[in-house]
């Protein structure tokens, strides 16, 4: 399907009534702290399952709308919630529709990447509150527009790193920052995940009659239709996706930020390459080590992605490791941490267990309710920096070389060809606007 200009105009003015709305009835949504709030998840078939699960089992909230540009996926997806939940569901195509409807209170985002960034700034101008999976976005630019229509539009914004409301997470970060590993210099993430070959499709004449690809491919470029990129191996391709570390890493990216308190670095150096698979359809790495460099600070994040067969290291496969001058504490996955100390790494603090996505969602809500986003756990703010860290070390790959960074000006220092990939040419309407 084609959407025209005047059709996004359309939904864009509306769009703009509601939000309106919103602000007359006192920019609050809602006020009632008994009352429902009625959610409606963007992109239902793969991690927006987890989603309507985690909404509908949290008090006071229901998944009012299922949305997805894939017909097929859509209608499996609203069965599977009627024979769970014991009640239909609306359903919808096209985002812009969900965030016209005055009868929602927020969205959560489980589309693919490119998509991120801009669905949140239209839910924002809408006056919806938002849960964002990772990355915020896909390119920088993007996440600092992100955080200022948050910031404009009094939106509540959560990104979806669940460790972030890990109790066992919290408990590991609170005892770094009390010194039980001493001065931390430096942090490690980890993404040893087993990923194979994708193989080779080529492009079609047409998309499936159940798919509207216009839809689908939003704010990049207009490309033929191919089943190498439906509905997952858009990770492997930069138009879409942003390999592993943007993936997956993202997790890691953000918890090496927390746990060392540090934001976006000044130097950036990447190397690496896809090794086995050198003729299937994959554009990204299956191999990437990146590493930042935050001179004021003296400290230093490494990132390493592994593909393949590999070994653990400290014990960890996903997750990360922080150096300190007195021993070492890993982070595994989402809610367990422990600690090595001193040169013979006798075992120290430790903490496991604990749900953390439905602490993550119920934080989230809890913040819907108050309207008070400073306590949130995953502000949009940390979805900016932790996705730019990986867009940062990306961008160092694909150019082959060593980067400086101003991360006040959130720009590359004197390399306007760096500069040009801050962002992306975006296809009309589906662009992100410079102004929000």
């Amino acid at each position: 399907m084609t959407v025209s200009r005047r059709a996004f105009v359309a939904s864009t003015a509306a769009a703009a009534v509601t939000l309106q709305k919103t602000i007359a009835r006192g920019d609050v949504a809602p006020a009632d702290v008994n009352s429902t709030i009625r959610a409606a998840v963007l992109g239902v078939n793969g991690r927006g399952r987890t989603h309507i699960h985690h909404l509908e089992k949290q008090p006071g909230t229901e998944v009012a709308v299922l949305c997805d540009p894939d017909e097929k996926v859509l209608g499996v997806r609203a069965e599977e919630f009627a024979k769970a939940h014991g009640k239909p569901v609306d359903t919808e195509t096209d985002l812009r529709n969900v965030l016209d409807r005055d009868d929602i209170d927020l969205v959560t985002i489980a589309m693919p990447n490119h998509w991120h960034a801009l669905a949140t700034i239209l839910a924002c101008q809408a006056g919806k509150d938002v849960y964002v999976e990772k990355p915020g976005s896909h390119n920088i630019y993007e996440g600092r527009k992100m955080v200022e229509a948050a910031n404009k539009y009094k939106r509540i914004v959560q990104h979806g790193v669940q460790l972030r409301s890990s109790p066992s997470i919290r408990e590991g970060v609170e005892k770094m920052r009390n010194g039980v590993i001493g001065d931390v210099y430096m942090a490690r993430g980890l993404v040893f995940r087993r990923r194979g070959s994708i193989g080779n499709q080529p492009d079609e004449a047409n998309p499936p009659k159940h798919l509207k690809w216009d839809l689908w491919q939003g704010p990049a470029q207009e490309r033929a239709f191919s089943k190498r990129l439906v509905h997952y191996n858009w990770h492997w391709h930069w138009d879409y996706g942003n390999g592993d570390v943007g993936n997956q890493g993202i997790h890691e990216t953000d918890m090496c930020q927390w746990g060392l308190d540090v934001g976006l670095p000044s130097e950036v150096v990447a190397m690496g390459s896809k090794f086995l698979w050198t003729d299937d359809d994959k554009e990204t790495p299956e191999v990437l080590t990146s590493n930042f460099y935050y001179p004021e600070k003296n400290k230093m994040i490494q990132f390493e992605v592994r593909n393949w067969n590999t070994n653990p290291e400290g014990g960890v496969g996903v997750g990360n490791i922080f150096y300190g001058s007195e021993g070492y504490m890993v982070v595994h996955g989402y809610s367990a941490y422990e600690t090595f100390l001193g040169p013979n790494r006798e075992p120290g603090p430790k903490r496991s267990g604990g749900d953390a996505m439905t602490e993550h969602m119920s934080n989230f809500l809890a913040a819907v309710r108050s309207r008070d986003a400073s306590s949130l756990n995953g502000p949009v703010e940390t979805a900016h920096n932790s996705s730019a860290l990986a867009h940062l070390g990306n961008t160092a790959y694909r150019l082959g070389r060593k980067l400086n960074f101003d991360p006040k000006s959130e720009t590359f220092v004197n390399d306007p060809e760096a500069d040009a990939m801050l962002t992306r040419e975006y296809r009309k309407p589906f662009v992100v606007p410079a102004t929000v």
